[in-house]
């Protein structure tokens, strides 16, 4: 196998949403696109108070690719307007295809805004090609007990495996989202000393975010809060641990399409976001209420 090199590290940007912390790697001041990864926001890690107001993301729309949203820490409620509703608790993920358009909300239960506690999210959108832009909605919640486990370097390293297949010692491992597109991707964990090799194939490009801990790739210690870049060339990517670090590893093809963004909206063509402006105004993507 030969371990692919590093290209770029992104650094991620502070951006806080009122008393949310937020730090965006994707689009930044380096990067604007890593065909077909479109966004991460990473909020938190911080502490709520006894009765506060949650996350502030009540209703609105998407059209055009997926999001993917990791609670590390707390709980998240989703609901949208084609009638998903669910509330995801610490280690679990949501994956939702926005496809032709629908409004949804994601704000934090009543209980955690009752309560307080940690909080700690990660929504990652990811592209879909053009013939698949229009597809219909779909929505799937999973709590951590839900998702594949997966021992690395013999218990040096942990992987959750949340979509696409990850071979090992002769036993093949799949992930329960099942995907659009060939999409891999998992939440990593390791420890100092550790050293994993992930098959890459080389069409595919790599998304890898450095959520906590230190790692080191080619020789080169990469910091929490960076995403890194990959060269094209290699099978695999080779991440040796330098302490306890977390990190998202994914995967995916390259689509090489025309991209246009606004907003909530990514198509093709700025006729298409036209559209899809026009099809919101005039109410086709349903309607949505917030607890």
């Amino acid at each position: 196998m030969t371990a692919r090199k590093v290209r770029h590290l992104h650094t991620a940007i502070r951006d806080d949403i009122g008393d949310l912390i937020t730090h965006r790697p994707l689009p930044g001041p380096s990067i604007d696109y890593l065909d077909p990864w479109l966004f991460l926001n990473h909020h938190g890690p911080q502490v709520y108070r006894e009765n506060n107001t949650g996350l502030p993301f009540g209703p609105h729309p998407h059209r055009g690719f997926e999001t993917v949203t990791f609670i590390l820490d707390g709980s998240l409620a989703h609901s949208d307007s084609d009638d998903h509703q669910s509330i995801i608790e610490a280690g679990g993920v949501q994956w939702m295809t926005a496809g032709r358009g629908l409004v949804h909300s994601e704000i934090s239960p009543e209980a955690f805004r009752r309560e307080g506690g940690r909080m700690e999210i990660l929504q990652l959108w990811i592209n879909l090609p053009a013939e698949l832009k229009m597809t219909e909605p779909r929505y799937t919640g999973l709590q951590a007990d839900e998702l594949v486990q997966v021992e690395l370097d013999e218990g040096r390293g942990h992987m959750t495996l949340i979509a696409g297949d990850f071979d090992q010692q002769g036993s093949t491992f799949r992930g329960p989202i099942e995907t659009l597109t060939p999409t891999f991707m998992s939440v990593i964990t390791i420890s100092e000393g550790s050293l994993l090799h992930l098959p890459v194939p080389e069409d595919h490009e790599i998304f890898c975010y450095v959520v906590r801990g230190n790692i080191m790739i080619s020789e080169q210690a990469i910091r929490p809060c960076h995403l890194i870049e990959f060269e094209t060339q290699g099978d695999c990517v080779e991440i040796r641990g330098s302490g306890d670090a977390t990190l998202l590893f994914g995967h995916a093809p390259r689509l090489k399409e025309p991209m246009v963004s606004h907003g909530p909206f990514v198509m093709n063509t700025r006729e298409e976001i036209e559209q899809a402006v026009s099809d919101y105004r005039a109410g086709h993507f349903g309607g949505l209420t917030a607890d």
